[in-house]
């Protein structure tokens, strides 16, 4: 019994390739720009957040030295009425203070961090690199090799059957 192969449309092949194409260029942009955004967020904890908060807390603990010393002041006039809104300013000031040193303290916490919580993320990323980079291309091969077998076959014209003959039966001779 002769095994046949039914092709039915090599343009659904090529079309597949066609989109694989399009997928791998799509695969290897995005896996670029989970690269680049992983480096901009270290360097965003490492050095613009912590020079952010670090500045922010020196102007904020400034704030507060000039409150306590305008209800400094204050208390040294007398004036009741006074008195109560530099208090106010005073806590108003030392929670901006605590809120300052929180976010700060946070982002040293992120930075200490960071390495060990992205870089199991990144490895997989790096495994996604290597299949996209080494491994498709040998299926884009394989697609490529398979459509140009399956176009030299469909080259081949059919053979030719011949109606079947009737033999006779052999006569004992």
């Amino acid at each position: 019994m002769a095994i046949q192969a039914k092709v039915t449309s090599l343009d659904a092949l090529e079309s597949f390739r066609a989109n694989l194409i399009v997928f791998l260029t799509t695969a290897h942009r995005c896996v670029d720009e989970v690269g680049d955004e992983v480096r901009r967020t270290r360097y965003w904890l490492q050095n613009e957040q912590r020079m952010h908060w670090e500045g922010e807390l020196k102007r904020r603990r400034r704030i507060l030295d000039l409150a306590e010393q305008e209800l400094f002041s204050a208390k040294l006039s007398g004036l009741r009425e006074t008195t109560a809104a530099q208090q106010n300013a005073v806590i108003k000031a030392k929670r901006a203070v605590e809120e300052a040193e929180e976010k700060l303290r946070a982002v040293k916490h992120w930075n200490r961090n960071f390495e060990s919580s992205s870089d199991p993320l990144v490895k997989q990323m790096e495994g996604l690199r290597f299949f996209l980079d080494h491994d498709m291309p040998k299926a884009l091969a394989f697609l490529v090799q398979a459509q140009k077998t399956l176009e030299a076959y469909t080259e081949i014209p059919a053979p030719q059957t011949a109606p079947p003959t009737v033999t006779e039966p052999e006569s004992p001779a």
